[in-house]
């Protein structure tokens, strides 16, 4: 075990390479950089010093330098935790996302948490009552949270908190600790705050496991052994948590390494439509600007997660299936 995580360890660094060479590089196809806007701003102005100052802001972010120059200082700054400066806000990105990721990470991780419990629960009990009114009431959330893009739920939401009940629900915490450090009373008010955004961004995903593991779980249950282990008496709650729960389980695990670049890449329209400070509508601009530090550094940072997530998801998958083998090789 302790060799297959150290190879897969290994194994991840090239990969993360490979992904922010691509990332940095696609960046860098549109034609201008974040220089241009500045430009533009100094020329409208009617400032006659428009090109020079642009040529100095080029150097003092090495934008005069080839980008195979320009990707090889930002990966060697990673290394202590140096992203380069942020073009459009002009701090350093590593000062710039320091709040901003603890916040994406706390709403994150409720989403992932929330999706799996009600998917877990909701995905067990349409399984088991199969064509009941339980199990069409599932199925009928499931296509609704499917087709109802997340953007659209936040939009009812905020109209209907607005025109009904006479709140806001938008925002990340109460305005108060906007720019306070961090206190009990902000992490409380974050926590109740969170739960609009972890509904709006966690309904697609959740729909979509529930029916995958009802799909699952359906047919694991019509299989011989669970025939078998009905007919010698088995209670019916050990003989669905020992056996058929259990092999139903491993897509359930193995969504973990595409759930968490997918929960993060669906939150930045939600975050953008509910005024959520976390990285979402900072990654939409950094775009838009070609601020390429920044809009990188946010990238790499969901293939960290996306590359760590699988490998979770490899180890749980053997643990709970004594089946999967981690290494290579065959016993007799």
């Amino acid at each position: 075990m302790l060799s297959y995580i150290v190879k897969r360890f290994l194994i991840m660094i090239p990969t993360l390479l490979v992904i922010s060479a691509l990332v940095f590089f696609i960046i860098n196809l549109p034609p201008g950089d974040c220089v241009t806007t500045i430009i533009d701003e100094l020329m409208a102005r009617g400032d006659p010093n428009a090109a020079r100052k642009a040529e100095e802001i080029r150097k003092l972010y090495g934008l005069d330098q080839p980008v195979w120059v320009q990707y090889l200082e930002w990966v060697k700054g990673i290394f202590s935790w140096d992203f380069g400066l942020s073009c459009q806000d002009q701090i350093p990105v590593s000062k710039l996302i320091g709040e901003r990721m603890a916040l994406t990470i706390i709403m994150e991780s409720a989403t992932i948490a929330f999706i799996w419990i009600v998917s877990f629960i909701i995905g067990v009990y349409a399984a088991t009552h199969q064509y009941q009114p339980g199990d069409y009431l599932a199925s009928f959330i499931g296509f609704i949270g499917l087709a109802t893009p997340n953007f659209l739920l936040a939009l009812v939401l905020l109209y209907i908190g607005k025109v009904y009940f006479g709140v806001s629900v938008g925002g990340l915490m109460d305005p108060q600790f906007v720019d306070q450090p961090w206190s009990w009373a902000k992490f409380r008010s974050v926590l109740e705050h969170l739960v609009i955004p972890v509904i709006v961004i966690g309904t697609a995903g959740t729909a979509g496991m529930i029916r995958r593991l009802r799909a699952n779980l359906l047919d694991e249950l019509q299989k011989q052994y669970v025939v078998t282990g009905r007919a010698k008496g088995l209670p019916p709650m050990k003989l669905l948590i020992k056996y058929p729960l259990r092999h139903a389980l491993n897509p359930f695990i193995a969504d973990i390494g595409t759930i968490l670049p997918e929960v993060i890449s669906g939150s930045v329209i939600v975050s953008v439509v509910l005024s959520l400070p976390t990285t979402g509508p900072m990654l939409l601009e950094a775009l838009k600007s070609q601020d390429v530090n920044l809009a990188a550094t946010f990238l790499l940072f969901v293939a960290v997660l996306t590359v760590i997530g699988t490998l979770i998801s490899d180890l749980l998958l053997a643990a709970l299936d004594p089946r999967i083998r981690l290494q290579g090789g065959a016993t007799r």
